[in-house]
Parts: structure tokens; sequence; C-alpha cells
């Protein structure tokens, strides 16, 4: 996907228009395509804002958005709570068929990690075989 029009050139455009140039000859006079140069001069017009619109899916549409507090109380209750576990009481309380990847992104989104070696640390240097074994 392209990147928007700078700020810059679309105050220009609009400078250009604003001295009388048409859409087309502003947009050639700047290197950009007639298209864009029609579309600019359209919100001009409008008096709308020629800042770029936010491009890519909108947030916090989706199956699992309304939710999203029944997933933190689960995995608050039980933090060894599996994917497929919080999958079945979805079907169950709340009716919802989703896949286990949907839910695995909407965990990462709210926060949550899931760790094999739970007290480990993070840079821990040691490998996985000198780490203590704990039951649970």
């Amino acid at each position: 996907m392209p990147s928007p029009l700078s700020p810059d050139l679309r105050r220009r455009f609009s400078e250009l228009i604003a001295a009388g140039s048409s859409a087309r000859s502003a947009a050639r006079r700047l290197l950009i395509s007639p298209a864009s140069g029609v579309r600019l001069a359209a919100k001009i017009r409008e008096g709308t804002s020629l800042e770029p619109e936010k491009c890519g899916r909108p947030e916090g549409n989706g199956k699992l958005a309304p939710h999203k507090d029944f997933l933190i109380e689960l995995v608050e209750q039980d933090p060894d709570i599996t994917l497929a576990e919080l999958r079945g009481a979805l079907i169950e309380a709340e009716g919802v068929t989703v896949g286990v990847p949907a839910i695995f992104r909407m965990l990462k989104r709210l926060g949550f990690t899931y760790k094999k070696r739970r007290w480990s640390r993070m840079n821990d240097v040691r490998p996985a075989s000198a780490m203590p074994v704990t039951n649970g």
C-alpha cells in the first residue's frame, strides 16, 4: 500500500487551488496523480480536513471484543488454563465459536503471555537443562 501524501505537499496543493489552479494542473505541477489531485480538490471544496485518513482495519471490532472481560476473568482465575479450555468455556458460557488462534491474539493484545518455565527469569543465561525442576 502506498504511503499518503505529506502534509507539506497537501498544504502546497491547497495553496495552488486557492490561487485559482485547476485540480489537474496543480497535481501536474506537484507531480502527483491527477486522480489524487481531484480527490484533494474535492476535500478542499467540501471544507474537510486534508489530513490523511487512517489506513488498515479498524480496532476493537471482532467476535471476541464483547467477551474481553469474560476472557480476562477466566485467565485470572486459573492462570494455567489452556487455549482449548478457554475456547470450550466461551462456547459453553457465551455461545461464541472462535478458533484457538483468535483467542491467542486477543490474550496477547490484552497483555497476557505464556511462559513454559514459570520461575525462570527472561534473560537467564543458564540452559534449560540446568534449571531446577519444579512440580507444577
